[in-house]
């Protein structure tokens, strides 16, 4: 499928979360938040406020950010609020952090598909089906094709059931790899995420080197 850039692609999925997470997250339980997550030393709640706060930092401008010591801190800030407030202000980031992310010019996609990755970390979480093949799994593919090329991963062509990618860079005297599985499979792949062996068949390459996130 066709990775060109598309400077509305991570607006798009921030809203697609905002209409797919966000009313779910509403009408779950308040022991629910503190489940543990995918991300070490996360809760439900904390991963929440981590990604609330991001989108905050893009719509103030409060760039460069994003290192473990800002998400750090992003997170112990927010963490005397009430699970309402977190709620309220991922919502509005979602809302408004598109029009900023656009307007870099590419610089801060990987953002909009690390919030959508992230939802797919809180679905799985509580339990919620299709943790990572939600609303908006076509525009997270296509940004992961375009960070996988900018982390420098090798070449995968990858089959999926709802169509073909092209990840990653060409490597000298390096074939190809091939990929076949599940796009929920494929997002838990290159991000680093549990997978069971059976989900998957990979030739030429090795898991450890499709990760994205470091």
């Amino acid at each position: 499928m066709t990775t060109t850039r598309d400077p509305e692609r991570p607006g798009r999925l921030l809203r697609a979360e905002r209409e797919n997470l966000l009313p779910l997250l509403r009408r779950t339980p308040l022991e629910a938040f503190e489940l543990p997550t995918a991300c070490p030393d996360w809760t439900v709640r904390e991963l929440l406020a981590h990604c609330g706060a991001a989108l905050m930092r893009i719509v103030d401008g409060r760039l460069p950010a994003f290192t473990p010591e800002h998400n750090a801190a992003d997170v112990a800030e927010r963490a005397d609020w009430p699970v309402q407030r977190i709620l309220d202000e991922l919502e509005f980031g979602m809302v408004e952090a598109g029009p900023a992310i656009e307007a870099a010019g590419g610089d801060l996609d990987v953002i909009a598909l690390g919030e959508w990755v992230h939802a797919g970390d809180i679905r799985e979480a509580i339990g919620a089906p299709g943790a990572y093949e939600s609303l908006g799994t076509d525009d997270a593919l296509a940004l992961l094709a375009t960070v996988s090329r900018e982390r420098l991963t090798p070449r995968v062509c990858a089959i999926t059931p709802c169509g073909d990618w092209v990840l990653g860079n060409v490597l000298d005297g390096r074939a190809a790899a091939e990929l076949s599985c599940d796009e929920g499979t494929l997002i838990r792949m290159y991000t680093g995420r549990p997978v069971a062996p059976e989900r998957y068949r990979l030739a030429g390459a090795s898991r450890e080197e499709l990760v994205i996130y470091r």
